[in-house]
């Protein structure tokens, strides 16, 4: 059983790119590990914009900037674009982000988010450019995501949009279930169900 999730209120990490694939987020020469190791993935998250060729850390990159920290990431249109790869919500988890807000989102790879226990937040653009505007201007912005309501609020300004998830996923999610685990929850029910229509 995973962490519930709730209300999480937190400063962001801001990545004001559009278009960030999945092979941004994990490069493919880390594909070869079958098994989540969420700190193997999560220490080579943005891995080629991270670290030089040399190996030596790019201090440019929001990653390693110091003013930001937190568990949301706000990222560009269209994040996670590319391939299916599991592993690029593997990173993502394994960095400690639970929440990645963004005004699009690649479909499986919000899924594959949703799979791992991180919640995509899908904003409108107006209020994606008002995020970064307001992180840029203070990194210590806080931003609240309430699950339950089905809300994200921006802590400079006040400002809250509604945003839309699978109501499976959010039952999941708010209890700290994979699908595994809700099986098992619900096992005494599909027992009843089979045998009513078996019987």
């Amino acid at each position: 059983m995973k962490q519930k999730f709730d209300i999480i209120t937190s400063t962001c990490v801001p990545l004001p790119l559009e278009n960030v694939d999945t092979d941004q987020i994990i490069p493919a020469r880390f594909l070869k590990a079958t098994t989540r190791e969420e700190k193997f993935f999560g220490d080579n998250l943005f891995r080629d914009w991270r670290y030089r060729p040399d190996g030596s850390l790019n201090t440019d990159f929001v990653l390693n900037n110091p003013q930001y920290s937190g568990c949301i990431l706000v990222a560009g249109k269209n994040f996670g674009s590319g391939s299916s790869r599991e592993h690029a919500a593997w990173a993502i988890a394994g960095y400690g982000f639970r929440v990645v807000v963004s005004s699009f989102f690649a479909d499986i790879h919000k899924n594959n988010e949703l799979n791992n226990f991180v919640l995509p937040v899908v904003v409108t653009p107006d209020f994606l450019q008002e995020l970064f505007d307001s992180i840029a201007a203070n990194p210590k912005t806080e931003v609240t995501v309430d699950l339950p309501a089905q809300t994200i609020t921006n802590g400079a300004t006040g400002r809250s949009e509604h945003f839309e998830i699978n109501a499976y996923k959010k039952h999941c999610l708010m209890n700290g279930l994979d699908d595994i685990d809700f099986l098992v929850e619900n096992r005494d029910k599909i027992e009843a169900w089979e045998e009513k229509h078996n019987g």
